[in-house]
C-alpha cells in the first residue's frame, strides 16, 4: 500500500487542526490500510504528549528542531540566525524524508510549506490549507504590535512564501470553494472539507434558554463581536444565557468586556472533553469569527441539531450553512443584524425546531466516511504522478 508522511509542527497542541490531522492519519492507517508516518518538528516528546489519540499503526518521528530559538534574537541578527537554522532544518527534513521514502508528502499551508515542498524526493507534495489564503501568515489583528518596517518585511516575506508554496506544491487541498479561488496560481487545487467523528449521544430539543459558542479565545474567533451583539440581545431577553467554551490569549480582555457591560448572563468556561453534552443542553450556536478554514465546532453543533447564526466570513460558514434553512448567515461585521437574527431564533421555538431538523440533515455531508472516500480517491488519482 502507498506510504503517506505528514510533516507538522506538533501534535501536542489542542487545536482543531491537530485533532483533524490525527483523526485522518488514524483513518488512513486503520481503515484504508495506508502506511502512515508523521514527523513532528518542534514537539519535545519527553515533556509534550500528543493531545489527541494516535493509532499505534501511525509511526511518529520527532525531529525536536531548535528552529524557534531564532526568536531569542533581535533584528537584524535574527535574520542571520533564521537563515542558518532554516538550512539546518531543511537538512534534517531531507534525511528523514529519505528514510521514510513516502509516496505522498503532506504538510500545512502555514508551516514551512515552502521549505518542505522544495525538498527533492519522488513523493507527490500536498499542502493542506486550513485557513483562507488571505490570512495565511497574515499579521491582521496584530498590526498594532509591529513597526512599519517590520510590517513591510513580514508582508514581503508572506508574499514570497505563498508564491513558493504555489510553485513547489503539486496539489493544494482547501476546505472551501472560496479558499480554492484564492490559490488560483497553484498547480492543482482540490476541495475536500473537514469531517467530525464526535459521537452524539443526545440531540438538542432547542428548549433550553442558552446560546453556545466554542473556540480558542483569540482575535480571529471574534468573541468580542459576539459579546457586543449580546448587549443588544440581553436588553430583550435577559433570561437567556450565552456560554462561551474555550481558552486563549484574549480571555482576560473578554472577561473585562463582559464585566464592564454588566452581562451577568454571559459565562466563559474552559474547554471540556464532554462538549457534546454542552451542545445538547443549548438551543442556538453562534459563530462570530473574522475568518475560518471550515469550523469543526459549527459542524459538531449542527450534528446536535443546533440552528446557527454566523457571520459570512471567509470562508467556512457559507459552505456549511444554507441561509434561512438551517441557520442564518449575516454580512461580516454587522453586529446589529447578528443580534436581530439571534433574537429571531430566541423568539420562535417553531423556527428553531425547523432549523434543527435541517441542520441535522445538512451535517451528514461531513460524515467521516464521505470525506475520507474523497481523500482515498485523490491518492488513487495522484498515484501515477509518484516519480
Amino acid at each position: 500500500m502507498a506510504r503517506i508522511a505528514y510533516i507538522v509542527l506538533s501534535l501536542a497542541r489542542d487545536g482543531g487542526v491537530e485533532r483533524i490531522i490525527s483523526e485522518k492519519m488514524n483513518y488512513y492507517a486503520d481503515q484504508l490500510g495506508y502506511d502512515v508516518y508523521v514527523v513532528t518538528c518542534f514537539q519535545m516528546i519527553e515533556s509534550q504528549r500528543n493531545t489527541f489519540y494516535l493509532s499505534e499503526n501511525v509511526k511518529q518521528i520527532n525531529l525536536q528542531s531548535p528552529l524557534y530559538s531564532q526568536y531569542r534574537y533581535k533584528y537584524p541578527m535574527r535574520l542571520w540566525i533564521k537563515w542558518r537554522l532554516n538550512k539546518q532544518f531543511k537538512k534534517q527534513l531531507q534525511q528523514v524524508i529519505q528514510l521514510i521514502d513516502p509516496d505522498f508528502l503532506i504538510t500545512l499551508s502555514y508551516f514551512y510549506a515552502d521549505i518542505i515542498c522544495s525538498i527533492p524526493c519522488h513523493a507527490v507534495k500536498i499542502v493542506e490549507s486550513h485557513e483562507p489564503r488571505t490570512y495565511t501568515l497574515s499579521t491582521r489583528g496584530h498590526d498594532s504590535k509591529h513597526s512599519l518596517i517590520k510590517r513591510i518585511y513580514l508582508n514581503l516575506y508572506r508574499f514570497i512564501y505563498l508564491r513558493r508554496v504555489e510553485r513547489f506544491a503539486d496539489v493544494i487541498v482547501t476546505l472551501t470553494k472560496g479558499d480554492a479561488k484564492l490559490w488560483h496560481r497553484a498547480n492543482l487545487i482540490v476541495v475536500i472539507p473537514n469531517f467530525t467523528t464526535m459521537t452524539v449521544i443526545e440531540h438538542s430539543n432547542v428548549h433550553e434558554k442558552r446560546v453556545i459558542a466554542v473556540g480558542r479565545l483569540s482575535w480571529e474567533k471574534g468573541f468580542d463581536r459576539l459579546i457586543r451583539a449580546w448587549i443588544i440581545v440581553n436588553k430583550k431577553h435577559p433570561d437567556w444565557q450565552l456560554s462561551i467554551f474555550g481558552s486563549g490569549p484574549m480571555e482576560t480582555v473578554l472577561r473585562n468586556q463582559i464585566h464592564q457591560e454588566k452581562l451577568h448572563n454571559v459565562m466563559i468556561y474552559p474547554f471540556t472533553n464532554n462538549i457534546s453534552k454542552e451542545y445538547s443542553d443549548s438551543s442556538i450556536y453562534a459563530l462570530s469569527s473574522h475568518f475560518e478554514g471550515l469550523s469543526l465546532a459549527l459542524i459538531e453543533a449542527m450534528r446536535h441539531g443546533l440552528p446557527c447564526v454566523a457571520f459570512d466570513c471567509p470562508f467556512g460558514a457559507s459552505d456549511v450553512i444554507i441561509d434561512n434553512h438551517c441557520g442564518f448567515l449575516v454580512n461580516d461585521g454587522e453586529i446589529e443584524t447578528f443580534a436581530v437574527r439571534l433574537c429571531q431564533l430566541i423568539e420562535s421555538e417553531e423556527l428553531r425546531k425547523r432549523f434543527s431538523i435541517n441542520a441535522l440533515e445538512r451535517s451528514k455531508s461531513y460524515d467521516v466516511e464521505k470525506v475520507m472516500t474523497m481523500w482515498d480517491s485523490l491518492f488513487k488519482e495522484l498515484g501515477p504522478l509518484v516519480h
